[in-house]
């Protein structure tokens, strides 16, 4: 029995009352972008036995008082209330209308009962926040939108917050990334449910892959919170990307903020939701990246221009950030340009120096994630990109088998 199915067997035997596994509510609110509340409707309100998919009973349900605007000004009402969540072995809860604004009492309330009463809970994208305010993610590996990563794990720093993950399970509480990676939690839903060939058979109705490889890491944007643009760390961030070519620890870094180690990974923390050692290889590897993509270096020369101290230290934080070798990246991009080369007067790529003072656009932090196979620091200063076989502080575990999920331990 694989641990999905362990884990789902486990959340069967614990529903109480009238809740039944078949049954998932959906929990609606004001303000909620109509394509992630309308995944769950699609996947699991839908009757699609002819194609072999067996049938969810769905409740949805309104969070507040109707009727909830929605995308377009649209109005919609949903035909259930908080009470009718009483019934469901799932409550999946899609993105929330505003990471900033706290979520109704009620709704919180709704949700934690259901939880202590064996059902399993969903958020997608940023339905994360609701479950976090709820208190159900503490202490527990979850996702989000890679924009918002940072923001959920400074707000709730008892979540382990990953925003390389398409979705991750941990057994009676899931989370997925943006928007389409709904799907793919909805999916592996179906599929821990009733098997493989369920799921497939859902997914070419749908029209979407079974599984998707890799993460969120292609997606990631190139800048840090708003907040650090003032902050005295700004320079120092500055200046470790306009010096990635050269080898240095975190030591170096906090020596130039005028601080211990342990104080500038507190604050460089509190500020990203990201460790230092994390940020820094990422900006490596977005920096190697960019040099597959816009020059004729080749693999030594970009790892040696990266900062890594030698290419095998770069296939491997490459591989573990990209799902692919420097070599095969480059192959599949340039396949994909007329010419099949570098892009056009593209010899040399924009790098790091031009960052601005402010540093209000500095490459990768949301794409810093926590728990980023890396490496720790040995016991004497470790040196950026040397050691891609172990994990940095807090790192607890590698990439699992299946791509694109982080399942229960």
């Amino acid at each position: 029995m694989s641990q999905d199915s362990a884990s789902a067997t486990e959340a069967a035997r614990k529903l109480t009352g009238r809740r039944r596994r078949e049954v998932v509510a959906v929990l609606l609110f004001s303000g909620g972008p109509i394509f992630e509340s309308s995944i769950p409707l699609s996947v699991f309100g839908i009757d699609r036995q002819d194609a072999g998919v067996p049938r969810y009973r769905l409740l949805v349900c309104g969070g507040e008082e109707g009727p909830l605007r929605t995308t377009g000004g649209l109005e919609l009402t949903a035909p259930y209330g908080l009470e009718a969540i009483s019934r469901a072995g799932t409550v999946v809860v899609p993105a929330w209308r505003s990471i900033t604004s706290p979520p109704p009492v009620e709704a919180l309330d709704a949700l934690r009962r259901a939880h202590e009463e064996g059902a399993r809970i969903v958020g997608l994208c940023t339905g994360a926040f609701v479950l976090a305010a709820a208190g159900l993610l503490d202490g527990r590996p979850a996702t989000t939108h890679w924009m918002y990563a940072p923001t959920l794990a400074k707000r709730y720093p008892s979540v382990h917050v990953d925003p390389r993950e398409l979705f991750v399970d941990d057994g009676d509480v899931l989370t997925s990334a943006g928007t389409a990676a709904g799907i793919d939690l909805c999916l592996h839903i179906v599929r821990t449910d009733h098997g493989t060939e369920a799921a497939g058979a859902l997914a070419r109705r749908l029209v979407v892959p079974p599984r998707r490889s890799g993460g969120q890491e292609r997606y990631l944007d190139r800048s840090l919170p708003e907040e650090i643009g003032s902050d005295p760390l700004a320079e120092v961030v500055a200046w470790a990307l306009e010096h990635l070519h050269e080898q240095f620890d975190v030591e170096t870094l906090a020596a130039r903020a005028y601080m211990s180690r342990r104080t500038f990974d507190r604050r460089f923390r509190s500020l990203t939701g990201s460790a230092p050692l994390q940020w820094l290889i990422t900006q490596r590897v977005l920096q190697a990246q960019r040099l597959l993509e816009t020059s004729d270096y080749s693999v030594d020369e970009v790892a040696g221009r990266c900062g890594f101290r030698s290419p095998v230290a770069l296939r491997g934080h490459f591989r573990r950030q990209l799902g692919s070798s420097p070599a095969a990246y480059r192959g599949a991009y340039r396949a994909r340009r007329p010419g099949g080369g570098p892009e056009a007067g593209a010899v040399e790529p924009v790098v790091p120096a031009q960052v601005s003072s402010a540093a209000r656009r500095l490459p990768g932090s949301p794409g810093s994630p926590a728990g980023l196979a890396a490496f720790a620091a040995s016991p004497g200063p470790a040196v950026l990109g040397d050691r891609p076989d172990r994990a940095p502080d807090g790192y607890t575990g590698g990439r699992p088998a299946l791509p694109g999920q982080r399942s229960a331990p």
